[in-house]
């Protein structure tokens, strides 16, 4: 399977949108995935800096070491791994959009333990030491998932870690065995982010997970689940497109932030009925 090709057009479909449409409603860090908010009272931007340390915090970083960050989005988990643990790093990313971002910031503040790419982990050959995959697992496909567990077994060391943080589907079975009722507006809900904010897009369950990791060769050492810290992060990002509604509109469209505005919603909605959830899996080889 070494000719893979990474799914750049589904994936810049969606993130190469704009960047000044997506800092419309992000935390100034441009953090696209579930905040982590450890206390009450914390903003978006201290809750986002909570869920990448409790990421990185999970890999056993030392300095010196090279970290792999796989859908590395607009950069803010490889400049905190940079500056608080010392380490190399390098992001890939398929997104035209965050590279150029990345680069750019990169270069502004001249932190020479970074590296950028417009690269899938399917065109990655390098050794890192550690690898942290935050909110990119649900672009890789099913029917790959057992060649990315594989290659990051094969390329990571001894004592390699992934933190892998994805949005976890569940099937129709597993719904009815907790009474979550799914009706026909569900169902369209689902058809409906699978055609306009992420085409190709597909959620994992947490047994499909570690299954495939464990046959890897990996050790599930931890699962972690942030529901509800997904449902109040995208209650934050929806505040704040409904705040910039007509800057919104000027940079895109009606139609487009009306969509956003539906995508944004009614996720929340779903990770607050149980129909969605988030989890840290953390494996060690």
């Amino acid at each position: 399977m070494a000719d893979l090709a990474p799914f750049y057009r589904q994936v810049q479909s969606h993130y190469d949108l704009s960047d000044e449409f997506y800092a419309l409603f992000l935390d100034p860090s441009m953090t696209y995935s579930c905040a982590y908010f450890a206390h009450d009272d914390m903003t978006l931007e201290q809750a986002q800096q909570a869920k990448i340390d409790l990421a990185l915090g999970k890999l056993d970083l030392r300095p010196g070491m090279t970290l792999l960050d796989i859908g590395c989005g607009w950069g803010a988990t490889m400049l905190r791994a940079v500056h608080e643990y010392g380490v190399r790093v390098v992001g890939l990313t398929l997104s035209a959009n965050q590279y150029e971002h990345v680069r750019g910031l990169i270069e502004k503040y001249d932190i020479p333990g970074a590296e950028v790419r417009l690269q899938g982990w399917e065109e990655y050959d390098g050794t890192p030491d550690r690898i942290v995959s935050i909110g990119a697992f649900e672009h890789f496909r099913k029917e790959r998932y057992a060649e990315f567990f594989a290659r990051c077994h094969r390329m990571l060391p001894a004592d390699g870690r992934v933190l892998l943080h994805t949005i976890i589907g569940n099937t129709l079975a597993d719904l009815r065995a907790r009474n979550i009722p799914v009706t026909r507006a569900d169902a369209l809900f689902h058809i409906f982010i699978k055609r306009e904010i992420f085409p190709g897009g597909q959620l994992p369950q947490p047994g499909t997970i570690t299954r495939m990791a464990e046959t890897a060769g990996f050790h599930t050492a931890r699962i972690q689940s942030l529901q509800p810290h997904y449902a109040r992060t995208l209650d934050h990002w929806a505040e704040a497109l409904v705040a910039h509604h007509d800057e919104a509109v000027a940079m895109t469209s009606e139609e487009v932030y009306a969509r956003y505005l539906k995508y944004l919603t009614g996720s929340a909605h779903y990770f607050r009925t149980g129909h969605l959830d988030v989890m840290q899996f953390t494996l060690v080889k």
